[in-house]
């Protein structure tokens, strides 16, 4: 093993919850969405696939980058197929925004800090 992966290793990363009010329950609770910090190979597809993205995001890559992060409490994909993409195309973009704004975010709430 590598020195880099070693010390990457030892780093714990949590995910982070991400509620979307918009797509809450019968019951009014808020859709969970976690996400794994952004890294460098994840923004390396991003650009791939979107040569502009850290110039300026568009809708389309938003919806990618939450396809590609988004996960379930237990670190699973919530997001796989191009129906899925498609479908989430369809959102209104204020809260594909918010969501992909809140997975870029390295500043945690003070809640959330609170909780740690």
């Amino acid at each position: 093993m590598g020195l880099a992966r070693e010390l990457r290793n030892r780093r714990k990363v949590d995910a982070r919850k991400i509620e979307v009010e918009a797509w809450a329950d019968p019951d009014g609770q808020p859709f969970a969405i976690y996400c794994y910090p952004i890294t460098c190979f994840d923004m390396n597809e991003m650009q791939k696939k979107h040569p502009n993205f850290m110039e300026g995001m568009t809708i389309a890559s938003m919806v990618d980058l939450i396809v590609l992060k988004a996960c379930d409490e237990s670190g699973d994909r919530l997001f796989s197929s191009g129906d899925d993409k498609h479908d989430l195309m369809g959102e209104e973009s204020s809260i594909i925004t918010d969501i992909a704004a809140r997975m870029f975010s390295a500043v945690q709430t003070v809640e959330d800090h609170e909780k740690n």
